[in-house]
């Protein structure tokens, strides 16, 4: 069988077409037909050469929802349940040896350091090619983690559980309090702030704001918040000040980075009250340092800052059980949709942010 893909053969060059043959799998393999991939913001920096992890040639992507083609020999999902043709799944799209440190005794294997990523740091060179969402099919290796979704689900709602949903609810999850009566700040307005908000509010948050720039992505954001703060329209010291009165003066219990811009720390620490928590989940490349008032920002005001890197399995089940739980409000943030020789144009509408969330969709 032969399936088209969109490839990076070169850092800062476009995305070309090609054309893989897939062959013999390994037992407990899954070809799939690709219904639909999320355009990840990520993805934009990873084809300018930004991830320190990424080879080429690669086929980007991982985000992704597909119906199954072939199992070879058996495979069942997560739940235990026999995966056959025609059903439709999800994956988690990081690989972890189950070997390391961080697999066996700290169990925080999404800390692994031997994780291989779908459209990340797999190699389209290597057999058998198709590790990337930006394709017809894709190969699920048998060591991949699955789990069916329901039919009646539309599988472009579902795409956001794979990574800024599962993402966001390992943020949460690190949380040591329940969110009940927490008023919860999230500085950015894409994605994953989107779905950390709505994760939030339906585990119990009584306030959630959120801090943008786009005036789109504000306006699809209203039906999914309680504040919307437009930073182009109010002074850093103005957002400041919004958040003291929704707080009774005392700054927001848990402050959450989804900008992916590390220079929003410099506002958020001083959105936070005494005590508070302070969640760092978009920065996922490297970038520049930032200076910090170590003992204003952090010793002084006694808070915890807590990096989120990635997700494991658990969080990818949970996301996609909040996506189940709330899918028309998931289908609103799907603005523009793209055929996959189209890819080029849906990376560039995610990076100039005329999308708030962009997919490729399958026919």
């Amino acid at each position: 069988m032969r399936f088209r893909a969109m490839v990076l053969e070169k850092f800062n060059e476009p995305l070309r077409m090609k054309e893989f043959e897939v062959g013999e799998l390994p037992e407990g393999s899954v070809l799939m037909r690709m219904l639909a991939s999320g355009v990840c913001g990520s993805d934009v920096h990873i084809a300018k050469g930004e991830d320190p992890r990424t080879p080429v040639p690669i086929i980007l992507g991982h985000e992704g929802v597909g119906e199954v083609i072939e199992v070879v020999g058996e495979r069942k999902d997560l739940n235990g349940e026999p995966i056959k043709p025609n059903d439709r799944i999800i994956w988690n799209r990081g690989i972890v040896c189950r070997k390391c440190y961080w697999c066996t005794v700290a169990k925080q294997p999404h800390l692994c350091p031997n994780r291989k990523v779908y459209g990340i740091n797999m190699s389209c060179g290597d057999y058998p090619h198709l590790l990337g969402c930006y394709a017809e099919a894709v190969v699920l290796l048998p060591e991949v983690e699955v789990l069916k979704i329901p039919k009646n689900i539309d599988p472009a709602s579902v795409v956001i559980a794979s990574c800024s949903g599962a993402t966001a609810m390992n943020a949460l999850d690190s949380l040591s309090e329940p969110l009940a009566g927490k008023t919860v700040v999230i500085q950015g307005v894409g994605p994953l702030g989107i779905f950390a908000a709505v994760a939030a509010k339906s585990m119990g948050a009584s306030i959630v704001a959120v801090i943008g720039g786009s005036p789109e992505r504000l306006s699809v954001a209203k039906d999914f918040v309680d504040v919307l703060i437009n930073r182009r329209e109010l002074s850093e010291e103005e957002r400041r000040k919004k958040i003291l009165q929704l707080t009774h003066n005392r700054g927001a219990d848990i402050v959450i980075e989804a900008a992916g811009d590390s220079r929003a720390l410099m506002e958020g620490f001083n959105l936070l009250r005494r005590g508070g928590t302070y969640l760092i989940t978009g920065v996922a490349v490297p970038q520049d340092p930032i200076p910090v008032s170590v003992y204003e920002n952090l010793v002084l005001k006694g808070i915890t800052l807590q990096g989120v890197w990635v997700s494991d399995t658990r969080h990818l089940v949970r996301a996609v059980n909040v996506v189940i739980s709330h899918e028309s409000l998931f289908a609103k943030l799907i603005t523009h949709r793209f055929r996959l020789e189209e890819v080029n144009e849906a990376l560039r509408y995610v990076e100039e942010r005329k999308a708030l969330k962009a997919i490729i969709h399958f026919e």
